[in-house]
């Protein structure tokens, strides 16, 4: 080029495609102003509900003399230990699909763009993907710090500067062990590996912070001496994770004696691991890429259609195939069957928190209590099957992408399509939700009329929620998505979520009541007995928004995927 070096495309040139198409996709949108608006309220709520129980909390930890700063240190110093666990496993899942998996790759890597160009622009889209909830989490924190110790807006400062080299290393080693792990294993089982090993790495997290019981902070009168409290607090602690530089850096500020140390620490091991990682990159990413797409090992899977055949013997062939189809589809996403690890650690450590509960504080008082308790419980629990459904109901009918239009261009009914989803996610949340309500009940010693009550509302509410993830998911669509865990996070998931609350409690503001008479005539006389209108009617409410609620979802889903042209 008569004697002059082309200029390669830099940073920007790799992320601006995919910023336009944002924009672009937000601009077309026909309800961004209802969306933003209905957003930002929720956000705001959410903001303001964090706000006020962290506020709450320091306030309290500050009227403690001699412990008040170290408690709001310690504070401090587990949410971002959480934060920091949180970031390592989410970045490890997320740098698989950016990195190896996305379809937009094969472009790039062909692209004559250097090694590092394209190591920081992946990097940055694994930090905006994976740490964009811990980034909103933390704001309502580091404000209430603000505000509890009258900080000055260089302390805002300061915050976004911590924050910004804390969300970059995990997302460095998240990638890195992607990196490492490609080139280790097969390909094939690369995505399998991966998924297992970063939900027994969180399921372990979770056990870990749950057996720890942060909680006890609260009340430093359950220990012996305030030698035994002292060694509670520094515990968890230490000095080698960034998260407890960042901590240091933040409360020496409030304290008035800032440390430069913990915060330029935190930047140059940043910096210093961003070089090496894209070391790395340059070194191994080539040979990572091309094992990758390597194509996966075909099995049989007999047992599983054989099983398929003898439970829908007397169904249509159609629909044998359908619910066939949707089990196949489930167990080859690593990334959805594995999550069933996370799930069962989480149901255990929910049924832990139960037993724990101290409900035994006199004869009339506990029998009060453990009712309200198991009745209340019945909320709790159906917000685990929300969330549930929320993960792997919601983007059913999304999953199916563009292949969409050869189900609609085919003879086959979309109801029949629908139903066959709606059992696949029934079927399984009945699984969970049963055992969990009864499993508490017992645990809890409650009476025979609240376990029969929740129990029979149970089996109704999973009805309705696998319902309304299942109309919602298809009323507001992704086809277009290269990650199914995004699904649930849109739009649509957030109203799913939002209606399933509001279901959850009219089911419990209608039942309260024959709930509450029953307690009161017990607490008056044993043999008491429960009277039948209150039942009836209580119960007749909730059978029928229970009906609506599976109904007008399914219906209006139904029509939505009629009308749709792809």
């Amino acid at each position: 080029m008569n004697g002059v070096t082309a200029k390669r495309p830099g940073l920007f040139w790799l992320l601006g495609p995919k910023l336009r198409t944002k924009i672009n996709r937000a601009r077309t949108d026909e309800g961004r102003v209802f969306k933003t608006f209905l957003l930002g309220f929720i956000g705001f709520f959410f903001w303001s509900l964090i706000f006020a129980v962290i506020f709450r909390m320091l306030i309290y930890f500050r009227g403690t003399q001699g412990i008040g700063d170290l408690l709001s240190s310690k504070l401090l110093g587990l949410a971002f230990v959480t934060f920091l666990m949180i970031l390592v496993l989410s970045n490890v899942i997320t740098a698989l699909s950016t990195f190896f998996l996305s379809e937009d790759l094969e472009l790039v890597v062909a692209a004559p763009v250097e090694a590092e160009t394209v190591y920081g622009a992946r990097l940055f889209e694994t930090i905006v993907d994976s740490s964009w909830m811990v980034a909103l989490l933390a704001v309502p924190l580091l404000a209430a710090y603000g505000v509890v110790y009258a900080a000055d807006p260089w302390y805002y400062l300061l915050a976004v500067g911590t924050l910004i080299p804390f969300l970059v290393i995990p997302a460095v080693l998240g990638t890195a062990a992607t990196l490492i792990l490609v080139n280790i294993f097969p390909a094939r089982r690369t995505r399998d590996l991966l998924a297992l090993i970063g939900l027994f790495a969180a399921a372990g997290v979770v056990a870990l912070f749950r057996f720890l019981r942060p909680e006890r902070l609260m009340r430093p009168e359950e220990f012996r001496d305030l030698v035994d409290f002292m060694a509670v607090l520094r515990t968890p602690t230490s000095p080698w994770l960034p998260s407890q530089w960042a901590a240091d850096a933040l409360m020496s500020y409030l304290g008035g004696f800032f440390q430069w140390f913990p915060f330029a620490f935190l930047w140059a091991t940043a910096g210093a691991s961003v070089v090496l990682g894209a070391w790395l990159h340059r070194r191994y990413y080539e040979a990572g890429f091309s094992r990758a797409q390597e194509g996966a090992e075909r099995k049989a899977g007999r047992e599983r259609s054989t099983v398929v055949e003898a439970l829908f013997r007397g169904a249509q062939p159609s629909t044998r195939s359908l619910v066939a189809k949707e089990i196949r589809v489930f167990f080859r996403d690593t990334t959805q069957w594995s999550q069933l690890i996370l799930l069962g650690v989480l149901v255990a450590v929910y049924v832990y928190n139960i037993t724990v509960l101290p409900l035994y504080t006199g004869e009339q008082v506990s029998f009060l209590l453990i009712n309200v308790v198991s009745f209340l419980n019945l909320g709790l629990a159906g917000f685990v099957v929300a969330a549930i459904a929320a993960r792997f109901v919601f983007p059913a009918m999304s999953i199916e992408g563009r292949m969409m239009w050869l189900l609609k261009s085919s003879p086959l009914d979309v109801r029949e399509l629908f139903w066959s989803k709606y059992w696949v996610g029934t079927v399984p949340l009945l699984a969970i939700a049963i055992p969990l309500i009864v499993i508490t009940n017992i645990v809890l010693e409650a009476s025979t009329f609240i376990l029969i009550l929740t129990s029979l509302t149970m089996i109704g509410v999973t009805f309705a929620l696998t319902a309304l993830a299942l109309g919602f998911g298809a009323l507001y669509p992704n086809y277009e998505t290269e990650n199914v865990a995004e699904i649930p996070t849109s739009f649509g998931g957030l109203l799913f979520m939002m209606c399933a609350i509001s279901y959850l409690a009219g089911v419990i503001i209608l039942e309260g009541w024959p709930v509450f008479l029953y307690l009161n005539s017990r607490l008056a006389s044993e043999q008491a007995t429960v009277s039948v209108m209150p039942v009836v009617l209580g119960v007749s409410g909730a059978s029928a928004i229970t009906l609506l609620a599976i109904w007008a979802p399914l219906k209006a889903g139904v029509a939505r995927v009629r009308s749709t042209e792809l």
